[in-house]
């Protein structure tokens, strides 16, 4: 399919952190799908991008640049070069802006990590419906300390690389930044204010005298109910559609990822990598940065 005239697009290649691959020959292997493309160095090595005129549909060129890249631990994005620079940001929180399943860790306190674990996942991959998979998790939490909470954050729980910078970037740069979680609220208050982000919104746990008593509070925050707080905040803020990005790795992100003007799927599940606008595979939420063109001495480096 092609669109009806030519239009300005942008190509933004990011390798992984730990292996910087971008190098003369790498560019050269890239340019080789993209003739007429002008060369933008983003960070040396790291980041570059090839802003091109095309009428074919920006998928065709991301699918042609995959494939000269192969065996190269190299993230890319292909989009219009205008509006690239995000107004709203929101995120999922776990397994993308933190590496674990806060559920998950939970259940471990209480023996049960393995088999939480493992309807998490069947949740994230869209094989089991979000909600009655929480209730489900959360009735096993029954009794647990309440406190066993900061615990967890303190010696569990580990922030993805990249995240505060780009969180600190887009602020910078005017932009609203949100968390948004199917997780809960114990979680994402702490884990947003370390973070650097605007807002957050996820479920609530019902504690009684200092133990949680196996109850999420409801409506549950699932799939449509992200998608509603991106529209909710795009409206707010009177944005278009191409003004937001979105990030996630769950099958409970999808409405989310598909509702905003960019949606990437994070280390995601395959039906959440197959169905977002992107992914990133290989490097860590830097990459996001890199995608809406800031350069290196552009990034903030801190909240």
């Amino acid at each position: 399919m092609t669109d009806s005239a030519p239009r300005p697009l942008v190509a933004t290649l990011v390798s992984a952190p730990a292996e910087p691959c971008l190098d003369l020959a790498a560019i050269a292997r890239a340019r080789a799908t993209l003739p007429e493309a002008e060369v933008a160095i983003l960070s040396p090595s790291r980041a570059v991008d090839l802003h091109f005129i095309a009428s074919e549909e920006a998928d065709d060129h991301a699918q042609a640049l995959r494939a000269a890249l192969a065996g190269l631990p190299v993230d890319l994005v292909v989009q219009p070069s205008a509006r690239r620079r995000k107004k709203l940001f929101l995120a999922d929180m776990d397994s993308t802006m933190i590496g674990q399943e806060c559920i998950d860790e939970l259940a471990d306190a209480v023996g049960l990590k393995a088999h939480v674990s493992a309807i998490t996942e069947r949740a994230m991959r869209g094989e089991i419906a979000f909600e009655p998979a929480l209730r489900e998790r959360v009735a096993l939490l029954k009794g647990l300390d309440a406190s066993s909470v900061d615990r967890l954050i303190t010696e569990r729980i580990t922030l993805t690389g990249g995240g505060k910078a780009l969180v600190a970037t887009m602020k910078a740069h005017g932009a609203y930044t949100a968390l948004v979680s199917g997780g809960f609220t114990v979680f994402t208050g702490p884990i947003s204010a370390m973070i650097g982000f605007d807002m957050h919104r996820s479920n609530l746990l019902d504690i009684a005298d200092g133990k949680f008593t196996g109850i999420v509070h409801e409506p549950i925050l699932g799939k449509e109910a992200k998608r509603e707080s991106l529209i909710e905040l795009r409206t707010r803020f009177n944005l278009a559609h191409e003004d937001s990005l979105a990030v996630g790795d769950g099958a409970n992100d999808l409405a989310m990822l598909g509702e905003a003007g960019l949606g990437v799927a994070f280390h995601a599940k395959p039906i959440v990598a197959e169905a977002a606008h992107t992914r990133i595979d290989h490097g860590d939420l830097s990459a996001l940065i890199y995608f809406q063109g800031y350069r290196d001495e552009e990034i903030a480096r801190s909240a």
